[in-house]
């Protein structure tokens, strides 16, 4: 990481706000002609605005007690910068005290303004436009976003806050394309109950706005808003509503942005909800569970220029409107990894397989901006294992580390995780789980990670060195539940495999597990030449060959009876998978298992119902496991078909690739774009081939 310094700012809040929940201020100045050069760090979110237009946004993350800042130059004019404070824990944004630390300077170092200065500070208002009182988003982020305009914003006073620990970007610029809705797909009328019976009426019925509390419960269950298709214009560049008419819009593929546009109305409530595909022809903006996809304003007469605060991901738009309104100008300004840094798609042999190379790249963009994501929806959290796969995409993509060596040192910043035991890693970061809930096995993949950022990607030999002390901490955590045998016995917390029947097969002894440890303890001896960890690993090796293997499977788990370890019986997929990926087991000593897993596993296998014994494997992670062994094994055909099998239903829906089999969660998951890696990996090599035979 690289150490930033104001030269003349400091961190301010608005006095007596610090501890405030979904609070908003504006910071302003005036940048004279010739423009200025802008320094910023601001917590917990921010967005800057000059002259009224977008330009950009943050925060990019850190760990607990650091601030990443950026830098900018800005042209002439108004400078509005609105940060959100939280103050509240999430898998999103960690739960720091906020703060405003900017100063902008003339192109001959004159300064403009700087917050703290006496004498050129910038302005500071509280806006009263965001409605304070809302519903979170979901558990894993902050706060739903509701509005009311006009509202006044008053001028208070900033004051000193004090210091932070301030750090550069170290990462690329997102990108900020806009992005209009390529057709409306539907438009009819609504009705709003207010029955007593409604599933949903304990949450307020809409419009759910107390003006004198300022509140605003989100309350859009299906049957709430009882929508009857009807005929109309579907032109997407202007939509005219009458009251209680809405209308849905197509961006044409899944995206990730600020839901942006102009609306002119008589005085309304304007509800837009978003998704990433239609539920019967319809938005449905709770499809995943507890996410409250849903932006409200409520509007006074007149036109409006309307940017949502947080960034989310989405294909359809619905607006919804109690009051006649023409909205102009709908879609999206992206928040992206740029596009300028990918390398341009590889020769593939048909559009198949193109179309989910592109979903790929897409579902990358949209997941890797300041960190690797899981999602762009319902969490935007870094989790590991995940990163693993993630951090192989961007190299790939970019032949650089840049998000990677951030991600990585993220984790290493903080002194301790005061809610986990000792030595042990969260399983998402930056982030805070309250429960102190953590996964013992992703917390191995951070090592696998770290030796493949190391020898395969030519990181920084540094940061390795840097993360010596923790890793070994983390050895020492797992230390404290080997058995005589040097099996992890009866871990805690949750032991995650992946999304199927595996992760009920966890206790006493789980083989997968401790297949993980015997490939985590050889990452850890490559890393600092730890000869004996190398030798401990390869006797666990043996030990699982010969108590988990039942001479045609590797069995899941062993239960402990009267103090013996008794195989249950149980095999799963995946198990076999990390058998393979872990070098547990090899295709030489396990020629009949290893033919059975390439002829009769893969997609094809939920028609032919072959092995039905065998629990089946889930997306996250064994269908990336398998065709990470074909890749291997250089069966690039097997590994073209079974990216065929997976993902072109994925890729034609939504132009994205999915967290799981099916479209119930999310859409968009950044593990997924790991397809890329494959196919372009198989595309040189065939090019190679070409070249060598011509």
């Amino acid at each position: 990481m690289t150490d930033f310094a104001f030269r003349t700012a400091i961190p301010v809040w608005g006095e007596g706000l610090s501890g405030e929940m979904n609070v908003l201020l504006a910071f302003t100045a005036a940048v004279p002609e010739g423009g200025a050069h802008l320094r910023l760090c601001a917590w917990s979110a921010w967005q800057l605005f000059v002259n009224g237009e977008f330009f950009l946004s943050g925060p990019a993350r850190a760990g607990q007690g650091f601030f990443r800042a950026e830098e900018a130059d800005i042209p002439a004019g108004e400078v509005r910068i609105l940060v959100a404070a939280y103050n509240v824990p999430s898998y999103y944004l960690l739960d720091d005290p906020p703060f405003f630390c900017a100063e902008l300077y003339a192109p001959d170092g004159m300064l403009i303004a700087a917050s703290g200065d006496g004498e050129k500070p910038f302005g500071c208002a509280r806006v009263f436009s965001r409605v304070q009182k809302t519903q979170r988003f979901t558990g894993a982020r902050t706060f739903a976003e509701a509005y009311r305009l006009p509202a006044p914003e008053t001028p208070i006073p900033a004051v000193p806050v004090g210091t932070r620990r301030f750090i550069a970007r170290d990462v690329p610029v997102p990108e900020y394309e806009r992005t209009a809705l390529a057709s409306l797909v539907v438009r009819g009328a609504f009705t709003v109950s207010d029955s007593e019976d409604d599933p949903g009426a304990e949450q307020g019925d809409l419009p759910g706005f107390d003006a004198q509390e300022q509140e605003v419960r989100i309350s859009l269950e299906a049957e709430r808003l009882r929508c009857v298709p009807g005929r109309g214009s579907l032109r997407a560049d202007r939509i005219e509503l009458a009251g209680g008419e809405y209308a849905v819009g197509d961006l044409g593929r899944e995206l990730t942005g600020y839901i942006s546009f102009e609306i002119e109305t008589e005085g309304c409530r304007l509800i837009v909800t978003f998704d990433e595909r239609l539920t019967d022809g319809d938005v449905f903006f709770r499809r995943c569970g507890n996410s409250c996809c849903a932006v409200v304003w409520d509007l006074g007469p007149g036109t409006w220029r309307l940017t949502a605060f947080e960034p989310n991901c989405m294909r359809y738009l619905k607006f919804a409107v109690t009051g006649r309104s023409v909205i102009r100008g709908a879609g999206i300004i992206r928040y992206e990894f740029p596009s300028a840094p990918i390398l341009p798609p590889p020769a593939l042999p048909d559009a198949q397989l193109a179309r989910i190379y592109d979903a790929a790249v897409a579902t990358f963009r949209q997941n890797t901006v300041d960190i690797y994501m899981d999602c762009p929806s319902r969490e935007r959290a870094g989790w590991l294992c995940d990163s693993f796969f993630t951090a192989r995409t961007e190299y790939a993509l970019t032949g650089e580390s840049r998000v990677e060596r951030a991600f990585l040192e993220n984790f290493l910043m903080p002194a301790s995780f005061p809610l986990l035991p000792e030595g042990m890693l969260p399983k998402a970061y930056p982030a805070i789980d309250r429960h102190g809930t953590f996964i013992p096995n992703w917390a191995m993949w951070y090592v696998l990670e770290l030796e493949e950022y190391r020898f395969a990607r030519g990181g920084d030999p540094a940061l390795v060195e840097a993360a010596r002390k923790r890793m070994y901490g983390l050895l020492g955590y797992f230390r404290r539940f080997e058995n005589e045998d040097g099996l992890l016995q009866r871990l805690e917390s949750w032991i995650f495999l992946e999304w199927s029947h595996a992760n009920q097969l966890t206790q006493d002894i789980n083989y997968p597990t401790n297949m993980l440890y015997v490939r985590f303890k050889r990452a850890l001896a490559a890393l600092y030449g730890d000869g004996a960890l190398r030798e401990e690993a390869d006797r666990l090796a043996e030990v699982i060959r010969a108590r988990s293997f039942t001479g045609e499977w590797f069995c899941d788990n062993a239960v402990l009876r009267d103090g013996k370890a008794v195989l249950s019986g149980e095999c799963t997929e995946v198990c076999q998978y990390y058998a393979f990926f872990t070098g547990v087991a090899d295709p030489v000593r396990y020629p009949a298992l290893w033919e059975t897993l390439v002829r009769d596993f893969g997609p094809k296998r939920a028609e032919t119902g072959a092995y039905p014994e065998i629990w089946p494997a889930n997306p996250f992670i064994g269908y990336y496991l398998r065709l990470e062994l074909l890749f291997r094994a250089g069966a690039y055909d097997e590994v073209l078909e079974n990216i065929r099998g997976y993902f072109s239903a994925m890729a034609e829906t939504t132009g994205t690739l999915w967290e799981g089999t099916d479209d119930r969660s999310s859409c968009n998951h950044g593990f997924a774009s790991h397809a890329a890696v494959w196919l372009r990996a198989i595309a040189e090599a065939n090019e190679k081939k070409r070249g060598e035979k011509a």
